[in-house]
């Protein structure tokens, strides 16, 4: 029989602890944009090759469409927020969670309302010009 658990898993703890040591090393160094791309730079270099490809051309796309987007770290993960701090647009690696893809996501501040229903994440497999124009598309609105 299986252990039961409850409340967050190993990955999930992990996640949380790591968004702490995050928000303690921004408080030490400073919320500019140097120090966010720095972190960027640091959590990309860190993933295995799959996701770092990926993550980098996302890091490329926020860069050339929505520059007015400040980098940071959120969670362990590239994150790039708006004027105010809150996180528009994240890249989530697929080994992060042992997923079998990687996660281009939306926050709540991000500008993608459409009516009744609109896209929050995709999964991403393969940066290939297609994906590339659909994803700067939706960073470039989500950044209003």
């Amino acid at each position: 029989m299986a252990e039961k658990t409850t409340g967050l898993s190993k990955d999930e703890r992990d996640a949380v602890k790591q968004r702490a040591a995050e928000l303690r090393t921004e408080e030490k160094a400073g919320k500019t944009r140097a120090a966010g791309e720095q972190a960027v730079r640091d959590a990309i270099a860190a993933m295995p090759d799959d996701d770092r490809v990926l993550a980098e051309g996302i890091d490329r796309i926020v860069t050339e469409v929505a520059p007015q987007l400040v980098p940071k770290t959120w969670y362990g993960f590239p994150a790039y927020t708006d004027a105010d701090g809150k996180v528009v647009v994240f890249f989530k690696a697929a080994a992060k969670f042992t997923s079998r893809y990687a996660t281009v996501g939306f926050e709540e501040s991000a500008n993608l309302d459409d009516g009744d229903l609109w896209v929050t994440s995709f999964a991403l497999l393969a940066l290939t010009p297609e994906t590339e124009k659909r994803i700067a598309d939706h960073i470039r609105k989500a950044a209003g």
